[in-house]
């Protein structure tokens, strides 16, 4: 599996979280929020460095109501592929939620998640991860059927952020996409002294 890599230094004069979050055209669904995918935090004159690969999970929290800032710590984590198993069904019974019946099914290139009518209102969110944590999620409900199809543009930041943290990427002013060209898998960035982005 490839490995993406993405060095971050802090040549700020501040103190903060650098974080990586991803959108995708892909998804229209207002309802579905991006997360804090990758966050570390680092000091000025210091660096940072992020790792993933393209592996892709199903995955489900209890948030209660999903807003900005809540965080979503992944109670449940399945790995899933764009060509097979990749459909799953999010449950609730003797009070608690799970996964179950995860198949092979729909179109490859696509992630399936039904909500069966087992689920109560507002208590969980359910979505999709990559390389081990939660990158798309949505509030859970009864009979609703998700789907995802994963065309991911990374972006970075700087702030206070947690990872998991649920954001309003329309409110994230100070942000910068990562992209990588063909056959390039590693990227070098710099927050410089004036708070803007450099990435080479």
């Amino acid at each position: 599996m490839t490995q993406y890599s993405v060095t971050v230094a802090n040549n700020s004069v501040n103190t903060g979280a650098i974080c990586i979050y991803q959108t995708s055209p892909d998804i229209s669904d207002p309802r579905v929020m991006s997360l804090a995918w990758f966050s570390k935090v680092a000091h000025p004159k210091t660096k940072v460095q992020f790792d993933w690969g393209i592996d892709y999970s199903f995955v489900w929290d209890e948030t209660g109501v999903l807003i900005p800032g809540v965080t979503f710590d992944a109670s449940q984590t399945l790995p899933a592929s764009l060509t097979s198993n990749n459909q799953v069904t999010l449950s609730y019974s003797a009070g608690a939620f799970e996964f179950e019946q995860q198949t092979t099914g729909g179109k490859n290139g696509t992630l399936y998640i039904t909500n069966d009518s087992s689920l109560p209102l507002n208590q969980a969110s359910v979505g999709v991860g990559m390389s081990g944590a939660g990158t798309f999620v949505v509030q859970a409900q009864p009979n609703i059927n998700l789907t995802f199809t994963p065309h991911p543009t990374y972006w970075i930041t700087f702030g206070n952020y947690t990872p998991g943290q649920v954001l309003d990427v329309g409110q994230i002013t100070n942000k910068q996409q990562l992209e990588f060209a063909p056959n390039t898998y590693s990227l070098n960035v710099q927050l410089k002294s004036d708070n803007t982005w450099s990435v080479g």
